[in-house]
Order: structure tokens, then sequence, then C-alpha cells
């Protein structure tokens, strides 16, 4: 199981105006310890409201010791950069867990990004990472023009040879298929939308196992798809229950009384991850990779459920 998150309340301690509609936020201890270091790629959630967290990538630590988010706006979203953009000022306190990394970076092996829209937040801090080690890299970023696309000057002015930008305000497309014809030594990072994550998979098919990396923070496509009823049992606790077809394993196991450490609910944070004792996972979420679901080690329970024709799960509750 994931292990708990450190929570802390840290304050505003500035924003930035980084592309339209993106602000970043610079989040200091409002008392207390430094903040940790962190990996490149990770995330941490954010406490939006009372009870309501959103996963934000951490962009850099600041010299004097801040961490860096950056949300971009989205007033069809599901509320939460609505609620950083238009309810988060300086000086403001905020409620913190994290980080936590499913997104990780090897700085030893070259690398290719590829970013859509505010999907270069986490590959700006691996990037860094990729130039400290001094390991061949190279930038692929895709957006609808170059005011919306973050940071995206002052790392074409640091890296004009290494940073390919494809704005669509001026003709230029990202042909994923064609960059990822021929397989490399090398790692694919791609974040940004759900349909240029699932183009790189695509078109990186034939790689070698585990050379494409995404970061999702939206729910898979099946995620609502209609299930079957199952049985849980729950090896810790001794108690075996029955999760309906319209309800998910972790209602169901929150009802009868286990303790499971939930953020997102929708299968994005990873925070539900749960040890699979005995059984086929139908796996919805969009943390693990293709290996490790077909693993069935672990599995979301916020939203993942046993295989069609698998009556019995037992996991680690």
């Amino acid at each position: 199981m994931s292990a708990v998150p450190e929570r802390r309340r840290l304050r505003v301690a500035a924003r930035h105006q980084v592309a339209t509609e993106v602000v970043a936020l610079d989040l200091a201890p409002v008392d207390g310890p430094a903040l940790p270091d962190w990996e490149p790629g990770a995330h941490v959630d954010l406490e939006v409201a009372p009870g309501t967290e959103r996963q934000y990538s951490l962009v850099t630590t600041t010299p004097d010791g801040h961490w860096r988010i950056a949300v971009l706006r989205e007033p069809d979203g599901r509320g939460g950069s609505v609620a950083v953009h238009e309810g988060l000022a300086v000086g403001d306190e905020v409620v913190v867990a994290g980080p936590r990394n499913h997104f990780g970076h090897d700085p030893a092996r070259p690398a290719v990004f590829v970013a859509g829209g505010i999907g270069i937040t986490p590959i700006r801090s691996m990037i860094a990472a990729a130039e400290r080690a001094g390991t061949p890299w190279e930038l692929h970023y895709a957006g609808r023009s170059r005011d919306r696309m973050a940071f995206v000057d002052e790392l074409v002015a640091a890296y004009p040879d290494r940073v390919a930008v494809a704005a669509a305000d001026e003709g230029v497309r990202l042909d994923v298929d064609a960059l990822l014809a021929a397989p490399r030594d090398a790692v694919v990072y791609c974040c940004g939308p759900r349909g240029l994550m699932d183009a790189v998979e695509a078109a990186a098919a034939h790689w070698p196992a585990g050379s494409v990396r995404v970061e999702r923070f939206e729910p898979a496509a099946d995620v609502d798809a209609p299930g079957e009823a199952f049985e849980v049992e729950l090896a810790v606790t001794g108690v075996t229950v029955t999760v309906p077809a319209d309800r998910t394993l972790l209602e169901v196991a929150e009802d009868a009384g286990a303790f499971v450490l939930s953020s997102c609910r929708e299968g994005t944070c990873g925070t539900c991850e749960t040890p699979v004792l005995e059984g086929s996972v139908e796996h919805r979420d969009t943390v693990l990779s293709p290996e490790e679901q077909a693993d069935d080690r672990t599995m979301m329970v916020c939203v993942s459920r046993a295989r069609r024709g698998c009556p019995r799960l037992v996991l680690e509750l």
C-alpha cells in the first residue's frame, strides 16, 4: 500500500503569470523545517476546498527553498484550477500532501521529452536533472500558441538546439509517428492532453518495453464503464464484502470499516494503491504502467475492479 504522504500547511509566497491562463504559485513553509528535496516528475496534492484535493506537478524548488507549481485555468474542468486562479492570493495558507512520484525520471539514460500544454510542468524538472547529469535530451513541445505555453521562451532561449516548438497557430504540427518511428536507446517521457499521450504510446508501441513513460492527471476513458459485482476478502481485517456493479471497491471497503488512504477517487493520483494477494484485476487507473498492470501486484481501489470472469479478489486491507 502507498506510504502515507506527509501533509503540510504552506503559505502562498508569490504568484507569477507564466502564460495565458497559467499561474505559478511559490509555496513556502508557514513554520517548521525547510521543505524537503523531491525527485523530478513528482507532484503534490493541493487541498483546493475542504475535502477536495487536486494533483499538481512540482516545477522547481526556488532559490529560497519554496516549491513552485503551475496551474492551467480550466473553466470546464473539475473546479480545482478555477479555485486556485480565483481563490488563492499571496499570503493565503493551503494544505499540501506529498510529494509523491509515479513519473520517475532516469537521469542516466538519454531522454526524448514530449509535452503538450500544461504537461510541460513535470518535464521542466526532468530537463534540469538531465542537464545536471550531462545526459543527452531533446524536448518536443506542442501547444495552441506560444503565449499559452508555459516556460517556452526560457526553454528556447536556454536550449535553442534541443527544443522544438509546435505551435498550432504557426501552422506547426507535432508528428509523433515520425518522431518515434525508429526506436532509440532512450526513454520517452510524455505529459499533456489524453490524445497526445495516447498517440505517443501508439507510435512507440514497437519500442522496447519500458521505453515510454506518461503522466496522466485525468481519468482513464473507461473509468465509468459498466462493471460486474464481485467479492473481495480484506485480508488484514478478515472481512469479506461484495462490491456491486454500481459501486467502487473503495466505497464498499470504507463502509466495512477498512482504513484506505485516498485522494482523487478517479485513478489518477496513486494514493489508494493496494497490494493484490489473489485474483485478476481490471485496471482502470492512469498511474500504473502497462507492465505493472499486467503483473496484478497492486491496484487502485478507487476505480479498478475484478476482471470479468474473476469472482473474487483478496487484498491486503
